[in-house]
């Protein structure tokens, strides 16, 4: 592969990861996360491991942050509900 191309993508990367350790707020840490799990599915197929690719596209971009939204959610409800006593 293009060393130009690997260069693009682990920049990508970098810039993800950065931002995602820069959020503050749980719910944008994990959309951002998602897009650093599509950054990393592109490096993987870049760098010609697209089984590896695919499995951080099911795993990294869907599920985790699927899983951290959907906690970060039952938290807040739980903590609006017990503070509206």
């Amino acid at each position: 592969m293009s060393d130009a191309l690997i260069l693009v993508a682990l920049l990508l990367v970098a810039a993800a990861a950065t931002a995602a350790v820069a959020q503050r707020d749980p719910a944008r840490q994990a959309l951002v996360l998602s897009v650093l799990g599509v950054f990393l599915a592109v490096l993987f197929t870049v760098l010609q491991a697209p089984d590896v690719g695919l499995s951080q596209l099911a795993v990294g971009a869907a599920l985790t942050p699927l899983l951290i939204m959907l906690s970060v959610r039952k938290i807040r409800r739980r903590r609006d509900r017990d503070g509206a006593r």
